[in-house]
């Protein structure tokens, strides 16, 4: 029988979760719910199968290590060279598996919470003879309420183990979600698909011919790099984005839905996040050095400092090591406008945090003014960074924890815990992690400009051009 390939979709900013969440390292990166597991890595366990990644060249490698931590092997991660919605992903997934294939993609956004894998199981079982017949199946959460940030799906005749769709409806004002839910006909749009790859193909080829061909182009152009595939990017630059919605379901008379009721949340505000958290018994979530006094009804999270909040209720407090969000839980919608604004400034703010993430590990910055810069580097067991010069800064490290093997103009040596090195401007230069636990250290950087973009790689394990 044909298989069923788990197809995850992991393109989205989550802007509403900002400041936890950023352009560089989205909300499906993030371990929001569970400690253990980011949302990317509880998606791709849901169905334990090989699964196709799609994302963006910004995130690749963030994408491929929690994969590997998750203990996932990935059929393949595809790299889109830009956004162009979910219809064009999905397709260049199919063509991957096949143009005349018949297995089953199972679509699903990395960004989603599922808390009853069970019930879900249950309804991809539901839906699996369905789309071997010949139907493009959607997933319609049972709803809980009126919600108005949710699309919704009426439910038609009965149809095997779900409804045909009659119709799918765009995010409705509150008394028409009302009146939605009291009907009980409506479902909400969960963005969760279950079709065969050729039918999709063949569907959207009807309505968007030139899509289709596109992908193909992207598909047939593209290339390996390492173990990531990517798309031509002039190909698939001329593609027109759309939604798998707007290109398909809402026009094909093949929709079908399986009704499921699985704890389902695409945690897209920081109230959804209150809501599947677990709350004190003030109504309260509080994550990190956090004091409370009189407080209710809250999500108060520190990634670093002390908090203190006094006489609150119904809000949100966010402290990273370099913003602080202060919102209502009824206008936390509203924090994309104050990315928007961030952006429309070229505020750093808006795109990643102090902490920015490699390949090889991670830098954080700890302080910097004119002519210096101060970062925290770990470097992960086995990895290595590029072989680079820098032509305006020199640079200063101190081994905190671990072992680094550096290589400095002609010479190489190995570093351990509290020994420090010094690395002259325009010296090519190295640092490895030969060890099998983290290396930890301190530099600091010195001269007439310390920006990111002065490198020169001469050498690289990872295929990166200079900045």
């Amino acid at each position: 029988m044909p298989d069923i390939v788990p197809v995850i979709l992991s393109g989205g900013a989550g802007t509403r979760l900002w400041p936890l969440s950023r352009e560089l390292r989205p909300k499906q990166l993030l371990p929001l719910l569970d400690p253990a597991r980011t949302l990317l890595q509880d998606t791709a366990l849901r169905m334990g199968a090989k699964p196709i990644v799609v994302c963006n060249d910004e995130h690749r490698f963030i994408v491929a290590e929690q994969l590997r931590e998750a203990g996932i092997e990935p059929r393949a991660i595809v790299i889109e060279p830009m956004g162009r919605n979910t219809a064009p992903a999905v397709a260049v997934s199919a063509l991957l598996v096949g143009a005349d294939s018949d297995d089953l993609l199972l679509v699903m956004p990395s960004d989603h919470q599922i808390k009853d894998r069970g019930a879900f199981t249950r309804a991809v079982a539901a839906a699996e003879p369905l789309a071997r017949q010949g139907h493009l199946v959607t997933f319609g959460i049972v709803p809980t309420g009126p919600n108005t940030g949710y699309g919704y799906i009426k439910r038609g005749a009965p149809l095997g183990g779900g409804h045909v769709v009659e119709r799918f409806v765009e995010k409705p004002d509150l008394a028409t979600a009302e009146a939605y839910v009291a009907s009980g006909e409506y479902f909400w749009n969960s963005g969760i698909f279950l079709f065969p790859a050729r039918l999709y193909l063949d569907e959207l080829a009807a309505r968007q011919p030139a899509m289709v061909e596109g992908c193909r182009r992207a598909l047939a152009e593209g290339k390996g790099d390492l173990f990531f595939f990517r798309l031509d990017a002039d190909s698939f630059a001329a593609i027109a984005g759309q939604s798998i919605d707007y290109a398909v379901m809402e026009h094909t008379s093949r929709a079908a839905m399986v009704p499921v009721d699985m704890g389902w949340s695409d945690v897209g505000s920081f109230s959804a996040l209150w809501q599947e958290s677990p709350q004190d018994s003030d109504g309260n979530v509080v994550l990190g050095d956090v004091m409370t006094v009189g407080v209710s009804q809250s999500y108060l999270r520190s990634d670093r400092q002390l908090v203190a909040a006094i006489g609150l209720d119904n809000l949100v407090v966010i402290a990273t090591d370099d913003v602080v969000l202060v919102a209502h839980k009824d206008h936390d919608q509203d924090v994309k406008k104050v990315v928007e604004a961030l952006k429309s400034q070229n505020r750093p703010e808006a795109v990643q945090g102090s902490r920015s993430w490699r390949p090889w590990g991670w830098y954080q910055t700890i302080d910097q003014g004119e002519r210096f810069r101060v970062k925290h580097i770990q470097v992960d067991p086995g990895a290595k960074l590029s072989l680079q010069k820098h032509w305006h800064r020199s640079e200063h490290w101190v081994v905190v924890t671990g072992t680094a093997l550096v290589t400095c103009g002609d010479n190489s040596f190995v570093l351990r815990e509290n020994e420090s090195t010094f690395i002259p401007a325009g010296t090519p230069h190295r640092l490895e992690n030969p060890g099998k636990l983290p290396l930890r250290m301190i530099e600091v950087q010195s001269g007439e400009y310390v920006g990111e973009d002065d490198i020169v790689r001469l050498n690289d394990d990872y295929g990166r051009a200079s900045s």
